[in-house]
């Protein structure tokens, strides 16, 4: 089949539309033993748009879901962007301070919680934002649910009206400086990623696509869902990542689809009986946001079958920069070279990519510079920072920040990170930030955080600490501190205590120096 790109030529509701009514009594989404139609989706996402609207909420207003994973919160969202708000999604794995700081720095007008997440609420009104609705999934206080509200609520359209430019949603990333900064992820972009997803789902007619949606969807996962629908896929909604589960979810809902990051999918090999299941309804098991290693992935195709695909993306220009497909990998029953299961793939139907020196000209194949991307998955910016903005954008090409290089059929490698920025089991993690903590503890007269191999994670976090003058300073005390003032994501999994640092001419710590001792004699820094 083809796919009609003229279809993605409109906002994103519009898009949805059409496959709700495409796909009217075909299932969409299940959580538990809930499920719910294409047909019914579209219903309750107009509900909650004007139960928003009706409460006050009007275009371009913030409102935040911190929730896990669920049908409900997924209906939630579609009714934000329908009421034309601006999605904020909270990872309810941060800290709830780390995840409040952030409210605090977007704004936020509604918040829409679990109930496990209700201390966050008072934090959140304090934190400068002036809530024009508060409202809990599960009901708290003798009032209803986040739903039952909602569907009392008029089943009309809004009349509102999008730009390619308006703001769907803005994930949380962080610079160099390790502030959070969040990325203005707009319509065009989403119509963009949308059609990409589409095109990788386009296979036999009678094929309707099955996707696991156990990563949280506040991160990768929401995203890929969100931009499925148009495809008409099934989505079988999980609240966390149980690698037992996962593997009986494969086989009993005949699972087509999933995205894990690499420490998942490593969690799921291990597991005594991953060679006792049915996958043969696998066409692809997507992993991303850290890279794979090459024993681990041959390893996966070998267990799952020649499923297997990898892309690169980040947050400020999301999931489809380049592509690793399945025949990538393995063709014709062929497994492609070690060299080429390190590529990050070629450029999506929706990404120009090329390896660019510091004035933002392209090099010529196989030069090591920065990698450049244009297309419609290139954000509109960092929020309230245009300068920081600025600082990605030269040439009308968007600098992600990592350096590579690319072979003569287009297929790109990451060799190095030109930003200070740790991937960790799929989560960015940034230095700056870890240092900001680990620098305010007792004893502690500098730190340098960077990150080290790791078979597990990819990367795991590690602090360089040089102890004040008569401190007596344990790691195990040190990481356990952080685990509870930052998370166990940002938290270092080793502490290493050292007399100085090396230092740069300007006498900087030299990050670079400590880095290479970590990584001397493996294929990249990364």
């Amino acid at each position: 089949m083809t796919v009609d790109k003229a279809r993605f030529d409109k906002p994103l509701v519009e898009i949805l539309d059409e496959a709700f009514g495409l796909f009217s009594e075909r299932v969409c989404l299940q959580f538990e033993e809930q499920s719910y139609t294409y047909g019914e989706v579209q219903l309750l996402s107009t509900k909650v748009a004007q139960a928003l609207a009706g409460a006050g909420f009007k275009k371009g207003m913030h409102a935040a879901i911190y929730s896990l994973n669920s049908a409900e919160a997924f209906i939630a969202t579609l009714g934000i962007i329908r009421a034309g708000g601006v999605w904020i999604p909270v990872n309810p794995r941060n800290s709830e301070d780390d995840n409040v700081k952030v409210l605090g720095n977007l704004g936020c007008d509604v918040l829409i919680y679990q109930q496990a997440f209700t201390s966050a609420l008072e934090k959140v009104e304090t934190a400068g934002n002036k809530l024009v609705l508060s409202a809990c999934f599960e009901g708290i206080e003798g009032q209803p649910s986040f739903m039952e509200w909602a569907e009392q609520a008029p089943k009309a359209e809004l009349d509102v009206s999008w730009k390619e430019t308006d703001t769907i949603t803005i994930p949380m990333t962080g610079g160099t400086t390790g502030l959070p900064k969040g990325v203005m992820l707009s319509d065009r972009n989403f119509r963009a990623l949308s059609y990409s997803s589409t095109v990788f789902m386009d296979r036999e007619a009678d094929h309707i696509p099955v996707c696991l949606c156990a990563a949280p969807m506040t991160h990768v996962g929401g995203r890929i869902a969100l931009t499925s629908m148009a495809a008409g896929a099934r989505f079988v909604i999980k609240d966390k990542v149980d690698l037992q589960d996962v593997l009986q979810t494969i086989q009993v809902e005949g699972i087509s689809d999933l995205f894990l990051p690499p420490t998942a999918i490593y969690g799921l090999l291990a597991q005594p009986n991953v060679r006792e299941f049915d996958y043969s309804s696998l066409r692809n098991m997507a992993t991303g946001s850290a890279p794979m290693s090459v024993s681990q992935l041959k390893l996966a195709i070998e267990v799952f079958g020649p499923v297997m695909s990898s892309g690169f993306g980040q947050t400020e220009c999301p999931m489809k920069i380049t592509q690793m497909r399945p025949t990538d990998y393995i063709s014709n029953g062929v497994l492609a070279s070690d060299e080429r299961l390190r590529s990050v793939g070629r450029a999506t139907e929706i990404s120009e990519v090329a390896i660019l020196d510091d004035d933002a000209n392209p090099l010529p194949v196989g030069e090591r510079g920065e990698i450049g991307v244009k297309g419609g998955n290139v954000s509109e910016g960092y929020f309230n920072a245009p300068e920081q903005t600025a600082k990605i954008r030269k040439n009308g090409w968007h600098l992600t920040g990592d350096i590579g290089y690319m072979d003569d059929e287009g297929f790109v490698y990451i060799v190095d990170r030109k930003k200070d920025m740790i991937i960790t089991g799929g989560f960015n993690v940034y230095s700056a930030e870890v240092e900001l903590g680990l620098g305010a503890m007792d004893g502690v007269a500098g730190v340098a955080v960077i990150g080290v191999p790791s078979e597990k994670w990819g990367e795991e976090v590690k602090a360089i600490i040089q102890p004040a003058p008569g401190a007596s300073l344990n790691a195990e005390t040190i990481m356990q501190q952080a685990k509870e003032l930052m998370g166990s994501v940002k938290a270092p999994k080793s502490v290493e205590f050292v007399d100085d640092f090396p230092k740069t001419p300007l006498g900087k710590i030299d990050k670079k120096v400590i880095r290479d001792t970590y990584w001397k004699g493996l294929d990249r820094a990364v």
